[in-house]
Parts: structure tokens; sequence; C-alpha cells
């Protein structure tokens, strides 16, 4: 066994925004053992997975893709990229094995080896193991899922935890592309698989994860490197202007989850509640006494669920006028009693968010007093079909205009539309599961393959 393993994670999402690369240059040349990173989020909402589309560009997504394939095969060490595409769906993950391809062809490399696995939950047979008396338990208070939540559902994705990008690494793989998984799973594989504890090895993942996010001061998309042993995990800044603070790692592993010591994957979970955190030198951090709970009895697995809402466009609409602002709440309820009448009936769905007064937080907005000389208020109508969607968001954009706000006598100045019509939007999708399902083996849900990119590579 190794006495430490370094891993290099250069983006917090890989394509969302281009990857640095002073900082990546940097960090490669302290020739680290993997390169590993992130592809996707739930974070993104639920848009991608339903749609099967990325919300990253293409040309991003290859830029840092090119950047770790390129690095990684003239060091010879491996990559492992998870939740593809941003959703990580199958045509994510087939997408990523063409930009690979495309990649080692532009640029000549010698043969390797690229593992990969799907990790979409196939509907039907979701059904039929629920007939055979699974339960799949909600998450965040949800209750168990149930068939019609099912059939509202475009597609599934389960949430690999580490076993499949271990076999992955064990059939030879010198890049792996995963589906949807955990995010730290994706760095805790390669530690775990060589031999390191779990407890520092997901507590690798968890701090790398979203790359500099756990270095100050901010700076997003630069490459860090994380150093695991048996006994610590130790965290580097790699641009020049960065730290790895007690801090800035102790913020980003306690920030995204409803209890900021524990973090749940498939097969147990790790409990930072006694760690240790030290200035190990100016731009690293050394973590000790984080401990890993195994799961007791069979594994479960999160699955993610998307459905379509219906079709969605957006007005915008401008106040500038004192009056209608301070009565821009009489005036958006006239709006929607307008919009009730008119699409009476009608299977529909209308928002007006009032940016300028509580646009971001709504109902929570602890502001209540308008001090905003102007307000822009964005208009998000749903419905069954283009046709619809459309009109209903253009009615609803016109009634701001043509409220009936007392002692105003005239028609103009009462609000400005920033563009004449309504502009149309991907469909609207909502999460339909956050659910766990339990399995007898982790690698039940992911299908893990193996083919070689260039000339035949010897198994």
């Amino acid at each position: 066994m190794k006495e430490q393993l370094r891993i290099v994670c250069p983006n917090g999402h890989l394509g969302f925004a281009p990857t640095k690369e002073e900082s990546f240059k940097i960090a490669a040349a302290t020739k680290p053992d993997y390169y590993c990173c992130d592809s996707g989020s739930d974070d993104i909402g639920a848009t991608a997975l339903g749609a099967d589309r990325s919300v990253s560009m293409r040309k991003w997504q290859k830029h840092d893709l090119e950047l770790m394939l390129l690095a990684a095969r003239e060091q010879n060490v491996p990559m492992l990229v998870g939740s593809a595409g941003d959703s990580g769906s199958n045509s994510r993950v087939d997408l990523y094995i063409e930009l690979i391809k495309e990649i080692a062809a532009e640029h000549n490399l010698p043969p390797f080896k690229i593992g990969y696995f799907y990790s979409e939950v196939d509907k039907e047979e979701l059904k039929n193991r629920m007939d055979h008396n699974v339960v799949v338990e909600g998450l965040d208070e949800r209750p168990a899922l149930t068939k019609e939540d099912v059939d509202k559902t475009e597609r599934i994705v389960g949430v690999a935890g580490v076993h499949p990008y271990i076999k992955a690494l064990d059939m030879g793989a010198d890049v792996v592309i995963g589906g949807r998984s955990s995010d730290c799973a994706i760095f805790a594989a390669p530690a775990i698989r060589e031999g390191f504890p779990e407890a520092q090895s997901y507590y690798l993942g968890k701090v790398l994860e979203c790359a500099s996010f756990c270095a100050e001061p901010y700076g997003a998309k630069e490459s860090v490197v994380g150093t695991v042993t048996k006994d610590d995990v130790k965290v580097t800044a790699m641009h020049p202007n960065q730290r790895c603070t007690i801090a800035s790692v102790a913020g980003h592993a306690m920030y995204e989850r409803a209890n900021p010591n524990y973090e749940y994957v498939a097969g147990g979970m790790l409990d930072m509640t006694n760690c240790e955190y030290e200035q190990y030198d100016e731009k690293t951090t050394r973590v000790t006494g984080m401990k890993f709970v195994p799961v007791e009895g069979k594994v479960k697995v999160k699955l993610e669920g998307s459905g379509k809402n219906g079709e969605k466009y957006i007005g915008i609409a401008g106040v500038r006028d004192p009056y209608t602002i301070k009565n821009i709440d009489k005036v958006i309820e006239m709006a929607e009693q307008q919009v009730e009448e008119e699409f009476k009936g009608s299977d529909y769905k209308i928002s007006f968010r009032v940016f300028g007064k509580n646009g971001v937080m709504g109902d929570l907005e602890p502001v209540k007093e308008i001090k905003s000389h102007e307000l822009c208020i964005i208009v998000e109508g749903i419905a069954e079909t283009h046709e619809e969607a459309e009109a209903l968001t253009l009615y609803g954009t016109r009634q701001i205009f043509y409220a009936r706000l007392p002692e105003v006598k005239g028609t103009a100045g009462t609000a400005a539309f920033i563009v004449d019509d309504v502009l149309p939007a991907t469909a609207s999708y909502s999460w339909t599961m956050n659910h766990t399902i339990p399995v007898d083996n982790p690698l039940d849900l992911f299908d893990v393959r193996t083919s070689n990119i260039g000339e035949l590579v010897k198994s």
C-alpha cells in the first residue's frame, strides 16, 4: 500500500464554466496519482434530467475533458469523471465517451481503455420491484414512492457510490466515465481501492468535490490537490493567490447539508462531527478525526426522477412609476384575477416574481418595505401546449400594464415591456423522486462496461 495518494480536482462541475488553465497546469506539474472531477448536480434543477439535455456548453465540456485527458495520458495515471453531462443520464455518458474519442483522435493519443457505466433506472423494472414488496422510501419527509409517482416521471437515475468506479478500475480502465454519482464517491473510489480507510477516503471526496470552493479568497474553477494517508487528509490550493485555510476547508465540508456533520453515500455515512483542522502550511489544511459508519442491512441507492409539468414561456415587464411600485401587490393580485377569469377551466400555472421586492425569496423575504425606485417582474406561464403557454404568459404580462389602480387617470407610464412579446423557454420539469431503494448488490443498478480507444489494447 502507498503511504499517500494524491488526487487533483480541477473544477467543481466539469463543463459548467471552463476550468482555469493556470492552476490546472500547476497541479498537473505535481504529478498526481489521479485526475478526478464531478460533472453533475441536482442543484441545476430537474430540467436537465427530464429533458435529457446538458445545461453546460459542449465546447466547455470538451475543454475540461481535454485538459484532464491529455495530462492523465501523458503521465499514465487514471482519470475519473462522474455524473456525466450534468444529469448523468445514459445519453450524457455516451456524449462524454464520444468527446473522449474525439479528443484522443485529434491528439493522436496512444491506445487506452475507457470504462463507463449507466445510471438510468427502467420504470417498468422499478414497478416490478415494487410489486415484489420492495419499499422505495422517501427522503426529506417525502412519502414512499407509488406507481403514480413513477408514471409521472420522464427519467430516473440511480446515484452510484464508489462501487462501479472500483469495478471499472479493476477491469483495467485508464479513463472512467460515470453516470449519476454521489459527488464524493468519484474521489473516494480510487483511495478505497488503493487500500486507504473509508473515513479518510470519503472525507477526501467531500472536501474535493467542488474544487477551489474549499479555498480562499473565493475563486471558482481553480484546481486543488487532495492528499490522503491512513491517518489524515490534506487539501492544498493550486492557484498562486489562494489558500486552503481551516475556515475555508471546514466551511466547505459543512455546506449543502441539512446536518453539516453527516454525508450519506451508498453503503454508509461519513461522520465529520469530531473532525479537527490544522493549518499544515500556508496553502494546506490537514484534517483528522473523521469516521465512517457502514450501513446496517442492505445498501440503499438514492433515486432521482424528473417529470414534465408542461411547456413554458417567460414574460418580462419593468415598472418605474412610484405609484405602481407602491401598489405592486395589488397589481399582481389584479393580474392573477384576470388570468383566472380568462383561463378558467384550463390546466395552467402562472407565477409573478417581483425583483426589487421579493423576487428571490418570495414570502420568506424578511424585508417588507420596498425602497426600490424600479422593479422587474418576471412572469412564468406553464401549460400543456406551446400555444396555450404563450397565450397564458402574454395575457398575464399585459395585465401588469392594464391594472386598474385607484386614482390612476391615464394609461401610460405604469409599466414597460422589455421585449415586444413573450419568450419561449425550455419545458418545465419538477423532481418526482428523491427516494432510496434497497439493493442486494451495490452494482445492481449500474452496468459497468469497457471499450478500447485507438488500437486494440491487451486486456
